[in-house]
């Protein structure tokens, strides 16, 4: 599932596993240190989480973490956009080779997973070239994902649409 910042992405993942009895929650995004509306951000969301979820913060380990997970719980990934910050400085080939392992470890599930993917293509053209980089491997991980998932969200605005209903696949 994709959208914009503030659309609703995270809050539409947690209802598609509100009715699971446990789930694990993977939290991608390092602490910013000195950043109080990232701390808001994240209050947020744990307060907005069932008590009974568990978390996980991986940092870079994300695909490992989702291999060691209980084939038995349902897994939400929130968000994709810390996991590709944290391999920016890594070259394509490097890039190409954790994607890979992200994307065979989630291949490897048998209980409904969902993965949120922020949606940076829309907005503002990079004035920097990491910048560029990011929202490049973020759309390029987004189209990967997408090829494998039973069913793609768009959120934006609050509203969920179905893209496995409504689209069509580029060819």
């Amino acid at each position: 599932m994709s959208g914009p910042s503030r659309g609703g992405k995270s809050r539409w993942a947690e209802h598609l596993l509100s009715s699971q009895e446990t789930v694990i929650y993977v939290a991608t995004s390092a602490h910013r240190s000195n950043d109080p509306s990232w701390d808001e951000r994240m209050r947020e969301h744990r307060e907005r989480r069932p008590v009974h979820w568990q978390l996980r913060e991986p940092g870079s380990k994300l695909a490992e973490c989702i291999r060691k997970e209980e084939a038995n719980h349902p897994l939400l990934i929130d968000a994709l956009g810390g996991f590709t910050a944290g391999l920016l400085d890594h070259d394509d080939l490097q890039w190409e080779q954790e994607t890979g392992a992200l994307i065979e470890s989630l291949l490897t599930r048998t209980r409904p997973t969902v993965v949120v993917v922020e949606e940076t293509g829309w907005g503002v053209v990079p004035a920097t070239k990491i910048g560029g980089l990011f929202r490049d491997r973020q759309g390029w991980l987004a189209q990967r994902l997408e090829q494998q998932a039973t069913d793609s969200w768009l959120v934006v605005q609050g509203r969920a649409l179905n893209l496995t209903q409504l689209g069509i696949l580029v060819p």
